[in-house]
């Protein structure tokens, strides 16, 4: 336990990994808040914060050049992808932290297999990319809908986390977040984008649709948390509702990420050593 009497970093987390088989999201509170100090304000604080740690931390990430970081932000519509990008990140330079939205794959993307762009866009050495969805969609959206057998579903699951383990092996580090929005929560910002003008231009009404299809989303999730949920690239369960706590969260774990691993400045040039400024 930590000092002030809540469990340490390690511990809350692998209260949020998922284990072996099936999950069952039903037993993840998508309201709870474990990472909060109990006031809101006071975690805005430590967000920014946390967003200065990781800009400082990824200076030497970038300087280093060994390692990449590969974060993950999946979640059902309104779960805060954007908002946890903007929040997060705010404070690093767009020379080492780039963002990738993904959407529906173009008619070249899907003449190639379904990994080939995604491939494309992980992180070069020394950079952080955030993936806004992923690959995870292709095992997602196709099942919910039908468009492939569970002996496909499961074929994918297979080849992803083949393609997340040859990542690893070759120096990237991998930060999985599924950001968890409760059903209520969901409803109160679609009305939200429908009732305010300045956010109506997020409202499609395809949304509508895939609400609708809730419950098999959630199976869905359920069966990809599971299947994929690696020692080379965990998955990690945001609780979502509280829109503070879920970018404190991220926040935090992104931040022990790099912290854990140990960089350093590189070794200074002798050459330039004594070397003085006109």
């Amino acid at each position: 336990m930590a000092d002030n009497g809540k469990p340490t970093n390690g511990k809350r987390l692998a209260a949020w990994q998922p284990g072996k088989g099936r999950v069952d999201l039903d037993k993840f509170d998508s309201d709870a808040t474990p990472y909060s100090v109990g006031d809101k304000t006071r975690d805005k604080i430590e967000v920014d914060s946390l967003a200065q740690q990781i800009d400082a931390l990824q200076n030497l990430l970038y300087a280093n050049r060994a390692r990449k970081l590969l974060v993950v932000l999946q979640g059902l519509d309104t779960a805060g992808k954007d908002g946890t990008i903007r929040d997060v990140f705010n404070r690093t330079s767009p020379l080492g932290v780039h963002a990738v939205g993904w959407k529906a794959p173009t008619e070249d993307e899907r003449a190639h297999d379904y990994l080939w762009r995604i491939h494309r866009c992980v992180p070069a050495a020394g950079e952080i990319v955030v993936f806004n969805r992923s690959h995870y969609e292709d095992v997602l959206v196709p099942v919910v809908n039908g468009w492939i057998t569970p002996e496909q579903q499961r074929q994918r699951f297979e080849h992803i986390n083949d393609f997340e383990r040859m990542l690893a092996e070759t120096g990237t580090v991998i930060c999985k977040f599924m950001l968890h929005i409760g059903y209520g929560e969901q409803r109160a910002r679609l009305q939200e984008r429908l009732d305010d003008p300045a956010k109506n231009w997020k409202f499609n009404p395809g949304d509508l649709d895939v609400r609708k299809q809730w419950p098999q989303y959630q199976r869905a999730y359920e069966d990809l948390l599971g299947a994929t949920h690696t020692a080379w690239a965990p998955w990690t369960i945001v609780p979502a509702d509280s829109k503070t706590h879920r970018n404190l969260m991220v926040a935090t774990v992104v931040r022990d990420t790099l912290a854990g691993l140990d960089l350093c400045p590189p070794p200074a040039n002798p050459a330039l050593r004594g070397v003085q400024v006109d």
